[in-house]
């Protein structure tokens, strides 16, 4: 497998938006997004030595942010236990986030895919308005924010099995909206 190689010198016009839109998802707030994209790229650049080339640099710099908001989710949730963010990167593609699966790459694909990309994102958020309220917002804390169980059962004081039920009413919800606005 041939090493990849790290430049900076691209990293804001290559991958600037594509990180912001990731952390966006994640934190739903602007100023936050721009801040932990910024200290993911001085992160990055104080830990070049550290780039052994086995994976692209994109996925690297997403490996950077994911702690960057785990940090971020550490810090407003210290009062609440030090509350985890789960959010890993899969190297094997029967894993992963299910809607992140179906997110088009904006650095592999043509134009009409990123047009598709942002239609599907949206058609995401349409589908997540039309939901009960409690369930849209157990549905992305769980799988848009990547939050773990016990976080958002403090949060919402419910328990692991209601917020389990919750969960999946609304991927069932969720899965049905998709195909009925996105895949026909």
């Amino acid at each position: 497998m041939p090493k990849h190689l790290i430049n900076p010198d691209h990293w804001i016009d290559r991958y600037s938006d594509y990180l912001f839109n990731f952390t966006i998802s994640r934190v739903s707030d602007r100023e936050i997004s721009k801040d932990l994209v910024q200290d993911t790229f001085f992160a990055g650049l104080k830990s070049m030595k550290n780039f052994k080339g086995e994976a692209s640099e994109r996925t690297w710099l997403i490996s950077i942010l994911k702690r960057k908001i785990i940090d971020h989710y550490r810090k407003i949730n210290s009062k609440k236990g030090q509350a985890e963010v789960r959010m890993t990167y899969n190297t094997n593609e029967d894993e992963g986030d299910w809607l992140e699966e179906r997110v088009a790459d904006p650095f592999d694909k043509t134009a009409q895919d990123t047009l598709e990309n942002e239609e599907l994102g949206d058609a995401i958020y349409s589908c997540l308005e039309k939901l009960p309220e409690k369930q849209a917002i157990v549905f992305k804390m769980k799988t848009i924010e990547g939050l773990e169980t016990e976080a958002i059962c403090n949060e919402l004081n419910i328990t692991p099995s209601n917020l389990w039920v919750i969960v999946h009413r609304a991927r069932t919800a969720m899965a049905e909206c998709m195909e009925k606005t996105w895949f026909n």
